[in-house]
Parts: structure tokens; C-alpha cells; sequence
């Protein structure tokens, strides 16, 4: 992660002076409330040494905004003309959030005029023809015991002139999107476009991704509960290796460019034997190559449980064409069939007999409710949301940051992607659980 950053860089764009008396405060009372204040901030690095270099002007440390909900907003609550849109592929805790945002303007804030717009940003295009929803705290309630989102969503980008065109139409002068980086950079060009019309418009990012792979980010919502979902899959595969003459258990799991749900899944569940995720490179062939690893674990054991990310291996396969799909990303290739196949012939070579089990739960992970941990998540996240748009903040997500809610430009969580470092904690730890190698090489 690149820590050279300013305090400019974590500067929160706003509409404008806050000058309303909050309806929070008259609804719990000054006394019970803490509201946040200009002055409190959350260091983006906390490490001592690092305050140290800083310590000439405090004013200039990298610090993040503090969220949470301030005594004076921007927004008349009866003005607000509120719409919540979620994009991409499913990950649980889009529902909790939906409902978070809906039951937070409305409680708190006095917020009647609410809607979802449906199949993510195509909901926001007119020739689509998708009608929005409309919202209140009896049509949302329910709707956390269930996956996925009762909004839809889609993959894509879409023209923010003719996106801007609909919300301007629709009156909607706050927009709560719900997606991984590709929908906020979506976002990113509705707030350049809303700019560019002088509309006031509060555009506020509650970030997606099933991969934790959102800089800046400690956690994002549904990664927990995907992990945890991926432990039983791997507790079946364990027990399928365990039962067969030379049993491997292979589990491809989500991670694209990141493999934090491999490493969380293989920590929690201590039966992983070799983990395989993209930011570490793969050599299936010579003596310290992944194959003479498993045969060695096999000849030791009787058996192995081996955790893949998509992403994984991917120099290992033929070259593609190229092709993307619907949101700009490369298609990858399936490194999960192509190490069982060459798995099973390796050994069939070497007349070894092996009983090898492929399990791909990854429709199943994502589409599953919420855990309870993301569920109290997801309402944070939603209701640090609400407080953020009301006070007419802009251009920014609900993130946490060392523990505490924050605000995050968009344009940073956006600049870099959040990986696993191979020579960090997180992959030393599953290093010395699986007791594979840090890396598998040639030689």
C-alpha cells in the first residue's frame, strides 16, 4: 500500500455549508448524541513512527473524516428526493444495506420520497424502461433474511449525460450506490456530470466486493460471510479427501486479483493443505514446482485439500483473446478444471493412484444472507451513509479504517487495488498453517 499521500488526497467534497439543525438530535436529544465534528479525524497511518514526521504541523497528517452524523446537515429532510441503485455481482448484504439506508432516512431523518431503481445503473437510463421502486420501512423489512438484492443489478457502465438526464428528471438529489470499484467509477463521472450542471447532488458509494479488494478499506461487507460459507465447503472436501485412497479435495473460491477470501477461508478452517491466489506465482513442474509439493504431502499423509482463487495461476493457461465481459474486466481463464486436470494426469504418469474431488461453490457463496457480523456491518455502513449525505458531503464511500468509520474519496479508494502481500502477515501466517512454501518455483 502507498502511503505517500497528503491530507489533501483524503479531502471530502461537499455542496455546501451545513446550516440546518439536524433532525437526529431532535430525535434522541443533544445529550444522548456524539455528534462528529470538523476536527475528528482517523489517521490513515497510525504507526507512531510514522505521526513523528509529522508532528511540525498536525494539521497535515493523511487523516481520514470521521463519519457518523453532525448537529447541523445540508438537506432539508422534506426535499430530499433519495435513490439507492446496486450494481455488479452478488454478495451478501445487499439487501441489509439497502434496507439500512431506507430505515435511516426514514427514522431519523423524516425522509418520505425513497426509491430503488432497478438492474443497477440500467435503472437509471430511460430508454430501459425499468420503473423504480418506491420504499418505505414496510417494504424493506423483511428483506435482509434473504440473498441477493430486491433491486436487481447488472454489470456495465452507463452514459452519465443520459444517467444524470433521468436522476435531474426524477428530482433525485440523493444517490446512494451500492457496487465494487467499477461502479464507483461510475459514480465518479455522474458526480463530474452533476458538477458540470451546477446540481446539487450528494452521491454516496457503499463499497461491494465479495474479493475485500476496495483500498482503504479494513473490510468490506459480505467478505466475512463468504469466508465463513467457504469453510463448510472446504470441511466437505476435507472429509471427502480423508475417505479415499490418495484423497485431494480441490476448492475454487471467488478472488480475482486479490486472495484474501483463500487465505481467510484456509486459516479458519486449519484442513488446507496448499493455498494458491494471484498475487503469488505459480510453477506446477520441478523439484520445488506444486506437483512434487503434493506428491510429497501425499506420500506423507494419504491425502491433501488444496484452496484456489479465480485469479490464481493464470500464466499457467493458454493465452486468451482478450475478451472482457460486461464491466470491462478480462474473462479469466478456469485455473480450477485446468489444476484438476492436470492434477489427475500427473499422477495417472506416474501410475499413483489418486481420487480427486472439485468443488466451485462460488454461485452458492455469493447468493447466500447475510452473517450476523455483516449484517450489524452492513447497517453501520448504511446508516455512517445517510449521516453523510444529509451533512451534502459528495464523491465519497463508507469505509473502515483501524477500527472507525470513515469517509474515503472515491477518486483514492479507486486509485489502486487492495492485494495480498506475499511478504505481509496475512500470506506468513497461511504459510505456516498449510506448511507449503511461500512460493512454488521451478528448480
Amino acid at each position: 500500500m502507498n502511503h505517500k499521500l497528503s491530507a489533501a488526497d483524503l479531502a471530502i467534497s461537499d455542496l455546501g455549508p451545513c446550516t440546518i439543525p439536524s433532525p437526529v438530535a431532535a430525535l434522541l436529544g443533544e445529550r444522548a448524541m456524539h455528534f462528529v465534528g470538523a476536527a475528528d479525524k482517523v489517521l490513515l497511518d497510525d504507526r507512531l513512527s510514522m505521526l513523528g514526521t509529522h508532528l511540525a504541523g498536525l494539521a497535515d497528517v493523511p487523516a481520514f473524516e470521521l463519519a457518523g452524523p453532525r448537529n447541523r446537515v445540508f438537506w432539508k429532510p422534506d426535499e430530499v428526493r433519495a435513490g439507492i441503485v446496486t450494481c455488479g455481482g452478488l454478495c451478501p448484504g445487499l439487501n441489509n444495506v439497502v434496507r439500512g439506508v431506507v430505515l435511516e432516512l426514514w427514522h431519523s431523518y423524516g425522509v418520505r420520497s425513497i426509491k430503488g431503481f432497478r438492474y443497477g445503473y440500467e435503472g437509471m437510463i430511460a430508454r430501459y424502461g425499468h420503473e423504480p421502486l418506491a420504499l418505505d420501512p414496510r417494504s424493506v423489512s423483511r428483506i435482509h433474511h434473504q440473498g441477493g438484492t430486491v433491486l436487481g443489478t447488472s454489470r456495465g457502465k452507463q452514459d452519465a449525460v443520459e444517467t444524470v438526464d433521468y436522476l435531474e428528471k426524477m428530482a433525485i438529489n440523493q444517490l446512494y450506490v451500492v457496487g465494487g470499484d467499477g461502479t464507483i467509477r461510475g459514480a465518479m463521472a455522474i458526480v463530474a456530470e452533476a458538477a458540470k450542471r451546477k446540481l446539487k447532488l450528494s452521491v454516496i458509494g457503499v463499497p461491494k466486493t465479495i474479493d475485500n479488494d476496495i483500498q482503504f478499506i479494513d473490510r468490506s461487507f459480505g467478505f466475512e460471510t463468504a469466508f465463513t460459507e467457504a469453510v463448510r465447503v472446504i470441511n466437505s472436501a476435507n472429509v471427502e479427501a480423508n475417505c479415499s485412497r490418495g484423497g485431494v479435495g480441490v476448492v475454487k473460491l471467488m478472488g480475482r486479483h486479490s486472495g484474501f477470501i483463500a487465505c481467510h477461508a484456509a486459516l479458519a478452517s486449519t484442513d488446507v493443505n496448499i493455498v494458491l491466489i494471484p498475487e503469488v506465482p505459480i510453477a506446477l513442474e520441478g523439484e520445488n514446482g506444486l506437483l512434487s509439493f503434493l506428491e510429497r504431502r501425499l506420500s506423507r499423509s494419504g491425502h491433501a485439500v488444496i484452496v484456489i482463487a479465480e485469479g490464481a495461476g493464470q500464466s499457467l493457461l493458454p493465452t486468451g483473446d482478450g475478451e472482457k465481459d460486461a464491466s470491462g474486466n478480462s474473462r479469466l481463464k478456469d485455473i480450477g478444471t485446468f489444476l484438476r486436470d492436470g492434477i489427475n494426469a500427473h499422477f495417472a504418469r506416474l501410475g499413483i493412484e489418486l481420487n480427486l474431488k472439485y468443488l466451485d461453490p462460488s454461485y452458492h457463496i455469493r447468493s447466500v444472507p447475510a452473517s450476523p457480523s455483516d449484517s450489524v456491518y452492513c447497517w453501520n455502513m448504511a446508516r455512517n451513509a445517510v449521516h453523510a449525505a444529509m451533512a451534502g458531503n459528495t464523491g465519497m464511500l463508507v469505509g473502515r479504517w483501524h477500527g472507525r468509520f470513515v469517509h474515503v474519496p472515491m477518486a483514492l479508494a479507486t486509485r489502486q487495488r487492495k492485494e495480498v502481500d506475499p511478504t505481509g502477515d496475512l500470506w506468513l501466517s497461511v504459510v505456516e498453517a498449510t506448511g507449503q512454501p511461500m512460493a512454488f518455483v521451478q528448480g
